[in-house]
């Protein structure tokens, strides 16, 4: 039995989404001689220099930090040499470890991934899973190699998707639930009881890091792949379509199966909401944004921009 303290361990994160396993990791007493996140970063409108939550909450506990712009330069590297890692945790860390610090601790690499491998590798599994409609996703442990989320399994926790959650609201669920894995992971490593399980590479599937134009919604789509669309790229980077030539963001949304009308044509719009004809039922939005403007719930909107049956959405 490996005593949690005496594993010398690097955690390399970034977000919000790595905090959680950061903190598990304090709580359980892992010996964490360093923390390694991405550059601090200029943000807003003021482009005030913003640190990585990662790196606000390990100063808060006395943890070394450190960030370099990139981790496969060979001094980058020295630098992690000296710090002798018996064990690195990944989440969320933005930079892909090259072989030569993937061959550094004896325990291995451990990367928390948001997707119950082998599916979803990439960067985005959260949005893929939400936009392709599944009833479940989760998180994975897995020991780093070479490739892209290729790395034998450890660990894994799964939890249902409902029909209407964001891959905000799902991102939020699944940070505390990674935690919960890799807190799982270290106390099988301790006891030497991790057994690595190989991936099926044919079932895999690639999600890629979502872009601002994955967001355009094509209204000749069925309407539950519409809603699937909207919720999977909710909060960043949104979905939205054209209305008198001006950008339209959209959000909370619900398929109906009624609806036929030339796709993006508005059905209905009441408070209760902005019905729109897909190609294949209709969907009825229930909040909306405007260049420049905060959201608003379609009560709210229509007092500003008041709309009628017959009206276009244009893709």
């Amino acid at each position: 039995m490996i005593d949690p303290q005496s594993i010398r361990t690097v955690f390399m994160g970034t977000p919000d989404f790595a905090l959680p396993t950061l903190e598990g990791l304090i709580a359980a007493g892992v010996n964490l001689c360093a923390v390694y996140t991405q550059p601090d970063r200029a943000k807003g409108r003021g482009n005030k220099l913003t640190a990585p939550p990662v790196k606000v909450l390990a100063e808060r506990h006395g943890i070394p930090v450190y960030q370099p712009v990139k981790l496969r330069d060979p001094e980058a590297v020295a630098t992690l040499k000296t710090l002798s890692p018996d064990l690195i945790v990944v989440v969320a860390y933005g930079q892909i470890l090259p072989k030569s610090v993937l061959e550094i601790p004896r325990y291995g690499c451990i990367n928390v991934h948001a997707s119950l491998l082998p599916r979803y590798r990439g960067a985005a599994p959260i949005n893929k899973a939400v936009m392709d409609g599944e009833s479940e996703t989760g998180v994975t442990t897995m020991l780093m190699d070479v490739g892209l989320d290729t790395g034998d399994m450890l660990v894994k926790r799964a939890t249902a998707i409902s029909s209407e959650e964001t891959a905000g609201q799902l991102h939020d669920r699944l940070s505390v639930l990674g935690r919960e894995a890799m807190e799982q992971t270290l106390r099988l490593l301790c006891a030497g009881k991790l057994e690595p399980q190989a991936q099926e590479d044919n079932l895999s599937t690639y999600a890629p890091m979502m872009k601002k134009e994955d967001g355009r919604i094509d209204w000749n789509r069925r309407a539950e792949e519409i809603h699937n669309l909207v919720r999977g790229l909710d909060p960043w980077p949104g979905a939205y379509s054209y209305l008198d030539g001006e950008l339209l963001k959209i959000a909370d949304t619900l398929p109906r199966q009624d609806g036929s009308a030339e796709p993006g044509t508005i059905l209905s719009a009441s408070a209760q909401g902005i019905e729109v004809a897909c190609g294949e039922g209709s969907l009825l939005i229930r909040c909306l944004q405007l260049p420049g403007k905060k959201w608003l719930q379609v009560a709210d909107f229509l007092r500003g921009k008041p709309l009628s049956p017959g009206v276009r959405l244009e893709s």
